[in-house]
């Protein structure tokens, strides 16, 4: 590895490397959690909220021994495990159809569950469950949308998370260097998940939530971490979905991924084609990322 060189979003140095092998030398007896914690304390890497980025670091201590740069302690755990204990639950489900007018649906709820522990297991089931690409669980800042019928009953889920690091379309529409995209990538906010429930079948009702949840996104996420987001981005894959409900939305559909991956080291693995929309959340939004 060359350094320095950005990982996690961070500039690591070659001081910040002589420090991690210092520490590494002086505690031999310390777990990796324990490593993560010390290094986030002595960097005050924190979140917008005042968090010490453990987790961060942890992933970025991952990329250093995967590089060659560090040797971390054994780990004490099976990583495998905590994945599995991840796995929702079983959820019993009311397929009857809710079809016809959006307008007949009556008055419809739309709330942020990732803090409500049954709403979120439901919905979570409900992704893993349906969804086409699955769902484990957040990883990370991550906002849970429930939107249900005046009764309870549940018709769709939608997640919004982290922002992917790097998206050729999108950082050419920002017009933001590398470094400010390592300073503000915070700002994007990825909607990852979008689902209706297979037995809903409304017209407009996913240009309906569209508009909803994003109208209070950036306070929802003020709320919960402590800073506003700018820019909304999702990925589409056009071999699956046109996008409509995004474009009648008035999402901005900037391109196209490459079909490949990110873990694609020597440019031989091959991924479904994505179109990039993205949705302004602020007037100045190319100002405010590349200020």
């Amino acid at each position: 590895m060359t350094v320095p060189r950005v990982i996690q979003g961070r500039l690591v140095t070659p001081v910040d490397v002589a420090q991690i092998r210092a520490l590494l030398a002086a505690h031999p007896e310390w777990s990796r959690r324990q490593l993560s914690e010390r290094v986030a304390a002595a960097w005050d890497w924190r979140t917008t909220a005042g968090q010490l980025k453990d987790m961060a670091t942890r992933t970025l201590l991952l990329k250093l021994e995967a590089q060659g740069v560090i040797t971390l302690p054994p780990r004490r755990r099976v990583a495998s495990n905590r994945m599995a204990a991840r796995a929702p639950r079983a959820h019993a489900w009311d397929p009857t159809p809710v079809a016809g007018p959006l307008a007949d649906l009556g008055p419809l709820m739309m709330t942020e569950v990732s803090t409500d522990q049954r709403a979120r297991r439901e919905c979570t089931a409900a992704l893993a469950t349906f969804h086409y690409l699955g769902y484990r669980g957040p990883v990370g800042e991550t906002l849970l949308y429930a939107v249900r019928q005046a009764d309870g009953r549940l018709l769709a889920c939608l997640v919004f998370g982290a922002a992917a690091w790097a998206c050729r379309p999108r950082d050419g529409f920002i017009g933001w260097s590398p470094a400010q995209r390592a300073a503000r990538l915070s700002a994007l906010a990825n909607n990852s998940r979008f689902l209706i429930l297979p037995w809903v079948r409304v017209p407009h009702l996913a240009t309906w939530i569209l508009g909803r949840v994003l109208r209070r996104l950036s306070a929802d996420w003020q709320r919960k971490y402590g800073h506003a987001i700018a820019l909304v981005e999702t990925f589409v894959e056009r071999a699956r979905f046109a996008g409509t409900c995004y474009r009648a939305a008035n999402w901005q559909r900037l391109g196209a991924t490459t079909g490949r991956s990110r873990q694609d080291r020597f440019t031989t693995l091959q991924v479904p084609v994505k179109d990039v929309y993205v949705y302004p959340l602020c007037a100045d939004v190319r100002a405010v990322l590349a200020a």
